[in-house]
């Protein structure tokens, strides 16, 4: 097992599988078992998602993988978790396998770390933000849910009877009241961080091909505790779709699925293969 030494000193495992252009996946390569894994069957989500991703590309590609936000819960960093530190990470990540060059595809904040991973390196060859938008991405709105989390987090009384789920699992308003005071403000950071961040501008910085998509239904409505705060995430993708197209995104939504959803093997890998074939196999 490869390891790679973060930006705060701890070391991630880093699995690699299959040869071809390099592909940097932050997923759990180790499919969940027992209990757990039925748990998540009843949520629709694959107790083997980032396997099913692997085993989905792997046969063309060499793909990296990483269970970033594993590490990031058990680990926590909550005063260092910076699009800087994640830009980092992930290049660390990269050298540890010889990868210089290599694309990227992440889902919801993982999502939002390749966009910012794009901007601060010419390394990449391809991006896929998948459950956020490039452009007019809900920055206030997710500082406003996680900052709600972090003092529910800190004035919890006694501990959930929950067990701890990741955002693989659930949507964010199941999974941060299960969350430690130390793993929410990680969080915190990391958006108090992006306030100033603006998306639009950066659309100039891009050089390489990349790719977005959404569930259609892709708005989490999160209740009186955290704000009655609604985070759109498809909404950016329907209403600036020409806008994105102009600036070189190719986009997509898929109909009728919701953001835990959408994130499922079985809806990434139909617009994930084909078009890193196309941008990566079929144009050498």
């Amino acid at each position: 097992m490869l390891k790679a030494k973060l930006h705060d000193g701890h070391r991630i495992d880093v699995e690699v599988h299959g040869k071809g252009p390099s592909l940097l996946l932050p997923v759990n390569p180790q499919p969940v078992e027992g209990a757990k894994a039925k748990e998540m069957r009843k949520w629709g989500v694959d107790p083997a998602l980032g396997r099913s991703l692997i085993d989905g590309l792997s046969d063309q590609y060499r793909v990296i993988a990483f269970d970033y936000e594993g590490h990031v819960l058990k680990t926590p960093k909550p005063n260092t978790l910076t699009p800087t530190n994640i830009t980092r990470d992930l290049l660390a990540i990269a050298d540890s396998v010889e990868a210089d060059r290599f694309a990227y595809y992440g889902y919801s904040w993982l999502a939002l770390s390749g966009l910012q991973l794009a901007l601060r390196t010419d390394r990449l060859t391809a991006l896929i933000m998948g459950g956020f938008p490039p452009i007019d991405g809900p920055y206030q709105e997710m500082l406003r849910v996680t900052m709600a989390t972090h003092e529910m987090s800190i004035s919890a009384q006694e501990p959930s009877n929950h067990p701890q789920q990741t955002s693989d699992e659930y949507d964010w308003s199941n999974v941060e009241v299960t969350m430690s005071e130390a793993q929410t403000k990680q969080f915190v950071t990391l958006y108090q961080e992006l306030q100033n961040f603006n998306d639009r501008a950066a659309q100039a910085q891009l050089i390489c091909p990349r790719c977005c998509f959404a569930g259609a239904a892709d708005k989490i409505d999160y209740g009186k505790r955290w704000g009655d705060v609604q985070v759109d995430i498809v909404g950016p993708l329907i209403n600036k779709r020409s806008e994105m197209e102009a600036l070189g995104w190719d986009v997509h939504i898929v109909d009728g699925l919701d953001h835990t959803q959408a994130m499922q093997a079985a809806n990434v890998l139909p617009i994930v293969r084909p078009w890193l074939d196309s941008k990566l196999i079929l144009n050498q």
